[in-house]
């Protein structure tokens, strides 16, 4: 936070205004057409840049039931949002053991659904193995997993998420293949490399081991920005829109929010899922209701959303 401070001084303060006393650019919920469920901060490893802090301990983001994110996906369709995919995301979702019943219940409503995994043990375990193949043989074309594989080369990737894990990520990305499953990547540009160099990279890979991913296509192979809060961003105003040649309805914000449920708190949306401790991203436990605002008064909004054009969704 510290390093934050340092960078950003003075910056990021206040909702409205910026540090120049500039307005400062706000987000309008168009209508959710992604709803993503955090299923638990709880992860089967710890990542040296996690943005969400997700561990084998850090349980701050409980686990969700099922029955909990049924009753959001009600609240939702009834408030009118036009809702086509549920995104799942963690801490590790496959570690809640009511996360293949929330898979579902979402496939039944006739949404499509991206799993956001690591691939590691926790998915390959018996349970979810045969969940997935039957609910994969059930709703044919509507399932996607997407892969943390932060580089394409076990070195760098091990490095963020320990000794070994790379080889382990790509046996179950293996099983995932031989079963006939759709599989997405998600990697880091935490290298010096240039992105055409790190999509090659990843085409490489992904021809050796006979994944059916395209690394030049940005939705099957997503190159997220670094989100450091120790680098300078500039504050985002109103007439970014113009300079940049942007829509604000492109943001994150405008088409989706994710359902949390905080530790010893009920579920509640953010507006943000890489911001889900920040309160002011916090939009309350009733149901979103197309138009209201976010502020953009966070580093992360300028450098991985407005000026990164970063998407979680698929």
């Amino acid at each position: 936070m510290k390093d934050q401070i340092d960078a950003n001084i003075g910056k990021f303060l206040d909702p409205k205004v910026t540090a120049k006393g500039e307005t400062r650019a706000t987000v309008t919920l168009t209508g959710i057409r992604t709803l993503w469920i955090n299923t638990g901060t709880l992860c089967n490893i710890a990542c040296s840049h996690c943005y969400i802090e997700s561990s084998p301990t850090n349980d701050a983001l409980a686990y969700l039931s099922a029955d909990e994110a049924r009753a959001a996906l009600d609240d939702v369709a009834r408030a009118g949002h036009p809702v086509t995919e549920i995104g799942f995301t963690g801490g590790e979702p496959f570690l809640n053991p009511q996360f293949p019943q929330m898979i579902e219940d979402a496939l039944a409503r006739g949404h499509d659904v991206l799993i956001l995994t690591n691939a590691m043990k926790p998915m390959m375990r018996l349970a979810p193995q045969e969940a997935l193949l039957r609910l994969n043989a059930a709703y044919p074309g509507k399932l996607t997993l997407r892969i943390s594989l932060d580089h394409y080369a076990a070195p760098a990737h091990d490095a963020e998420r320990g000794a070994g894990s790379f080889e382990v990520s790509l046996q179950g990305m293996r099983w995932l293949r031989d079963n006939g499953f759709a599989m997405a990547v998600a990697g880091r540009g935490f290298t010096d490399e240039p992105e055409d160099a790190v999509r090659a990279g990843y085409a490489a890979l992904f021809q050796t081991e006979g994944f059916d991913i395209d690394a030049a296509n940005p939705g099957q192979c997503v190159i997220f920005p670094e989100m450091d809060l120790s680098a300078e961003v500039p504050e985002i105003t109103t007439a970014c829109w113009g300079i940049l040649d942007k829509d604000p309805g492109d943001v994150m914000c405008a088409s989706s929010r994710m359902l949390v449920k905080r530790k010893g708190e009920a579920p509640s949306f953010a507006a943000c899922t890489l911001l889900p401790y920040d309160p002011q991203f916090d939009m309350g436990t009733q149901t979103p209701q197309i138009g209201e605002r976010v502020a953009l008064n966070h580093p992360h909004c300028a450098k991985f959303c407005v000026l990164g054009g970063a998407s979680c969704a698929a």
